[in-house]
């Protein structure tokens, strides 16, 4: 199969399009319209506004039933541009600083190679997810019926990772990335004249012993080899001033590890020691934990599918299949908790065309590298829907 230069100049035109006219989180009109219209001129069956502005385009050919979902993000990000190219962005303080624009490019290019083709037997949704920086969107379209809606039996994403040479990919069954959680502790205690601490009880005192405490999560109640995680408290506000002892101290964190029963495991542990150092002190406390993104939990079948397609297309020593876990998260996690799947990474490129990292305001998609992805999605396709 071949990805003709006729497909990749226009991916090219669609992806800098996208880029021009970034949006965010749920508020999509613009982008979901493009995309819609270009599935539709395809000839695909469009169903739009599923989990808000989620886009699925449905293609069938042949009789056969097995089915699968591809799926890319939209979303761009509150960032001001800081490129100076043709395409950057036209909207004041939002940019594609993570790549959606290309994720949503590769997809259409299959789309269209397969529409044409029609060189498969089953059904193949295209999924145009909103809001993924925000760790919302898949949910909201899990929650709106995107799998009891449109029939897949697995599901895949793709995203590019700058700093990994074109023509790359890499990817790992079992836990590729971490879970991505947020504490809020707040401490009451009684505050008073700094010079007279013993009439009060120091929230600040309390506090303390309270994040020196939560570092023993990782070291002493989870696994050393079977349970990496990171806990960081990164934020400790007090309403207290030079010669007065506060009253409140509030201490905020984040936490990340890669399998759901760590993330039990590390807020059951949190709330315990913040419970026991407040009752030792005489203080009171409230705790909050939040979890924005699961880890993302690679099926080992699927990722089996993912590598022979990604040799298929690169080369098998282009990719290296059981990479490291990366403490990044992905909201795609949300599908694979509900569908076996695959997550994998394709290089963006290294140094000056590609490498400048992730939501940094001078990134920019590299468009040398959508033939690979859309390739890659056709060649899965194919080999999935004999």
């Amino acid at each position: 199969m071949t990805i003709t230069p006729q497909l990749i100049t226009q991916m090219t035109e669609w992806r800098r399009h996208m880029h021009r006219f970034p949006e965010c989180g749920f508020d999509l009109p613009l982008t979901a319209d493009f995309i819609a219209e270009k599935l539709e001129s395809f000839g695909i069956e469009v169903t739009r506004n599923i989990g808000q502005q989620g886009i699925v385009g449905v293609l069938r050919c042949g009789n056969g039933d097995a089915s699968i979902g591809l799926r890319a993000d939209m979303d761009a990000l509150f960032i001001q541009e800081a490129n100076s190219f043709e395409h950057r962005s036209c909207h004041d303080g939002k940019m594609h600083a993570c790549g959606h624009d290309g994720h949503s490019a590769m997809l259409l290019g299959a789309a269209c190679y397969l529409a044409n083709t029609k060189s498969f037997n089953g059904t193949v949704h295209f999924i145009f997810q909103p809001d993924e920086e925000h760790g919302e969107g898949a949910q909201a379209m899990i929650d709106d019926g995107l799998f009891e809606r449109f029939r897949m039996d697995s599901i895949y994403g793709l995203h590019n990772m700058p700093g990994l040479p074109e023509g790359q990919f890499m990817v790992r069954p079992g836990s590729l990335m971490a879970s991505e959680s947020s504490f809020e502790i707040v401490i009451n205690g009684v505050g008073g004249h700094a010079a007279m601490p013993h009439r009060g009880i120091d929230p600040i005192v309390v506090g303390s012993q309270v994040i020196l405490g939560l570092q023993t999560i990782v070291s002493r109640n989870l696994s050393a080899i079977e349970e990496t995680a990171v806990v960081s408290a990164t934020e400790f506000v007090t309403n207290g001033t030079v010669n007065v002892i506060p009253s409140q101290v509030t201490i905020k964190g984040d936490c990340r590890c890669f399998t759901e029963d760590s993330l039990a495991k590390i807020e059951q542990c949190m709330e315990r020691i913040v419970a026991g150092i407040c009752q030792a002190a005489g203080a009171q406390y409230s705790f909050t934990f939040t979890n924005t993104f699961y880890p993302t939990v690679n099926n080992p079948l699927q990722t089996e599918h993912a590598i022979n397609a990604a040799i298929a297309v690169l080369g098998e020593s282009n990719v290296e299949t059981n990479c490291l876990p990366l403490t990044i998260s992905e909201d795609f996690s949300s599908m694979l908790r509900v569908k076996p799947g695959c997550y994998a990474l394709m290089g963006n490129g290294v140094e000056s065309v590609g490498g400048c990292a992730l939501h940094n305001p001078e990134y920019d998609f590299n468009d040398r590298i959508l033939e690979h992805g859309a390739h890659y999605w056709v060649q899965l396709v194919c080999d999935q829907l004999k």
